[in-house]
């Protein structure tokens, strides 16, 4: 199947060409890039997209939002003089011209070291808390200062209320510490020189990496604004992108398994992996600066000052080399630790099962959660989404489950083949789902493999931000009648297909001395239920909604700049699950009785309304005392909600047998599985599919043989 899939990409045609010209310097590589990304996509993309005017206005704004999202640099004077070019960039990018990202970096940078001086200058003194005076802090809701003076006095209203919530925050401390605690002598004056001192710090960090950036890393920000000008999923990715992106797919990478944060000049460590060789080295801690990395015996290279990005590169490596890292220990001592690398496994994004039974119950029921649809190509017998959920089904099978409960809440999708061979763990056989590339008749995946792992009572869980694979495998199931979808009002809506397309590779010989590129992700297909509807933008409703913490906010594809449309084409016959269920309404509307009468989900619909409130209410304060009095009142009625969030559900959660002997031979693996099932616990969603997987039992089956 993968290898029809593989054929079917192939006949797309895709070609990008770089200019007829010859690079030899570093402006012309860009030019090549710019050349490649622009008439590469257009031809090769999804949709007809033309580069015309209306484009080059898709690209003007999307620029400058994300250049400057938070409107802290640009004023509208600035906005006016880029305003000429709203319909101009799609002359300029045929034309291999960068004299709009000139001109935007050159005044972004002129007023990062304005802003710079600015905050420097305002945090050197104490602020005014008495003062009335409040601030505007949706972005969405204010234009840009209307000059540098007005610019100035929003660095100082943003200044003051980051100040201000530290202060109400210290002081929130204090007037619950105990009598005696150290805490209880400072001033309010003192826990204000602290805030401001706090906020410089963080602005200060937060400068030295801007201000480090350099010309490849804005020019991909304008590159990468052009790409997802054709919809939200088409990107550029630089090498280094391109490699985080494989290592979250195939859930491993080789190297020391530590995690790295910049702080201020230095980089440091925040965690280690379980059973990387970090771990099992031994000498290596959290909160340890590294300072210089060598590749084994060779000089090292000092990384203060460095990118977090660039660190990782240099500590990254291939399995069974050494680096020597240069460490700053907690204490002050200065250490090298060798470390061989080796592939880290990272497991939390794996399938894991667990046997959860609803408490007076004597059902149990298996549950899968699926973090995302991962795949390793890189090697043969690489870890697959889908041979790893066959496995926990079988597993759970052994156990004697009464039901089976697949999560894919936040799952946001990959492989796709790994859906089609999950889906048929099943169904005997049939359609999953249909392809359709921009030209040319959708083609259609199926599974064929009529043995059957599963067959008995099945839900799946989604929400807001199910996406893609995840809303495939789900769409799949309801249109079979084959499993209840659970979830909140509907699923992401990301319906497209992404292809990487390598640039060196059709790079001419002569230009080889430009290479590395990157890659362009780029939408060359869209996604089509078996009953002919695209998951595209209004995603998968669920056959039971339950009331989502989500539901007043802007979630989802629809909430994204310039996605694709919703539309429908042709249905495939199918087969509709032959021991499925006619009466999903009865099981919807059972719960639906019961959510309706729930205390917990009454709060979650609360929580959700208050939500929305508090985002639009987006004016806050000033002052102290008025502060204080609104963070209090939205503490007291947020206590509630993170009760309910921490309340035990009555449901007992074990471990199936076959995993018991590996887990508790790891204590790291024993305490995280732990931690998973206190979690579990608490879910209310989960004990909501546990009932329904009960109705499902007891309510008659009625057995379908119709095709659709």
């Amino acid at each position: 199947m993968f290898s029809r899939l593989t054929i079917l990409l192939a006949a797309i045609g895709i070609i990008f060409t770089a200019a007829t010209f010859r690079p030899s310097t570093a402006s012309e590589k860009d030019r090549v890039l710019l050349d490649m990304i622009v008439n590469g996509i257009q031809q090769n993309h999804y949709a007809d997209i033309a580069i015309d005017d209306k484009f080059s206005e898709r690209v003007y704004t999307l620029f400058l939002k994300n250049m400057d999202y938070g409107k802290r640099f640009f004023t509208q004077g600035d906005i006016d003089a880029f305003a000429m070019y709203k319909t101009k960039l799609d002359d300029q990018m045929r034309g291999g011209s960068y004299e709009f990202f000139d001109l935007t970096l050159s005044v972004y940078q002129k007023r990062q070291k304005q802003v710079e001086g600015w905050y420097k200058e305002l945090l050197a003194e104490p602020f005014n808390f008495e003062k009335i005076e409040d601030i505007e802090t949706s972005v969405d809701k204010r234009g840009y200062a209307k000059d540098e003076k007005e610019l100035k006095e929003l660095w100082r209203k943003q200044l003051k209320f980051q100040v201000l919530t530290r202060l109400a925050d210290k002081l929130d401390e204090q007037s619950k510490a105990e009598a005696d605690d150290e805490i209880k002598k400072k001033t309010v004056a003192d826990f204000e020189i602290e805030a401001r001192e706090r906020v410089l710090k963080t602005h200060n960090d937060w400068f030295h990496r801007i201000t480090r950036q350099d010309l490849d890393d804005y020019r991909s920000l304008f590159l990468n604004s052009i790409a997802m000008s054709f919809d939200p999923h088409t990107s550029f990715l630089p090498p280094k992108d391109k490699e985080n992106f494989d290592i979250s797919m195939s859930g491993k990478l080789e190297g020391i398994g530590a995690t790295l944060q910049e702080e201020g000049s230095y980089i440091k460590v925040t965690s280690i992996v379980a059973g990387s060789p970090s771990w099992k080295q031994g000498d290596l801690k959290v909160g340890d600066i590294i300072l210089k990395v060598a590749q084994g015996k060779e000089e090292p290279v000092d990384i203060v000052d460095m990118a977090v990005n660039d660190a990782v590169q240099l500590i990254r490596g291939d399995k069974g080399t050494e680096v020597r890292l240069t460490v700053k220990k907690v204490d002050g001592s200065i250490k090298i630790i060798p470390i061989i690398r080796d592939v880290v496994i990272l497991e939390e994004t794996y399938a894991k099962s667990a046997i959860i039974q609803k408490d007076g119950e004597k059902q149990k029921v298996g549950y899968i959660n699926l973090p995302k649809f991962y795949a390793d190509f890189s090697r043969s017998g690489g870890a697959n989404s889908g041979e790893d959920v066959r496995k926990e089904v079988i597993k759970l099978k052994k156990e004697g489950v009464d039901g089976l409960v697949i999560d894919l809440r936040n799952n946001g999708g990959g492989s796709l083949q790994d859906v089609v061979d999950m889906a048929g763990l099943f169904i005997k056989s049939g359609p999953i789902v249909q392809v359709k590339s921009r030209y040319g008749q959708p083609y259609l995946l199926e599974d064929r493999d009529s043995n059957l792992v599963y067959s008995g009572p099945l839900v799946i869980l989604v929400n807001e931000f199910s996406a893609s694979a995840s809303e495939i495998l789900a769409a799949a199931m309801q249109d079979y009648h084959r499993a209840v979808i659970i979830g909140s009002d509907a699923t992401f809506g990301k319906g497209t297909v992404q292809r990487f397309i390598d640039l060196d590779e059709n790079l001419s010989p002569e230009m080889s001395s430009i290479k590395p590129l990157g890659v362009i992700k780029l939408t060359t297909q869209k996604f089509y239920r078996i009953n002919g509807q695209t998951t595209q933008l209004e995603g998968v409703v669920p056959d039971v909604i339950l009331p989502s913490l989500y539901s007043s906010l802007d979630m989802g594809e629809k909430d994204e700049d310039y996605p694709l449309a919703w539309d429908v084409i042709q249905p495939v016959p199918y087969q509709v699950w032959n021991n499925g269920m006619s009466n999903f309404d009865k099981v919807s509307n059972k719960s639906t009785a019961r959510t309706n009468s729930d205390k917990l989900f009454g709060l979650v619909l609360e929580n959700a309304e208050r939500l929305g409130l508090n985002r639009d209410n987006s004016v806050y304060s000033l002052h102290l005392g008025l502060y204080q009095d609104r963070q209090k009142k939205e503490q007291e009625e947020g206590k509630k909600y993170d009760a309910a969030n921490e309340t035990v559900q009555p449901m007992t959660v074990f471990t199936p047998e076959a995993d018991k002997a590996g887990i508790n031979a790891d204590e790291s693996k024993k305490e995280r599985n732990e931690a998973w099932h206190k979690d579990i616990q608490k879910d209310i969603y989960l004990l909501e599919s546990l009932c329904v997987i009960k109705d499902i039992i007891e309510l008659p089956k009625n057995p379908i043989s119709q095709k659709k």
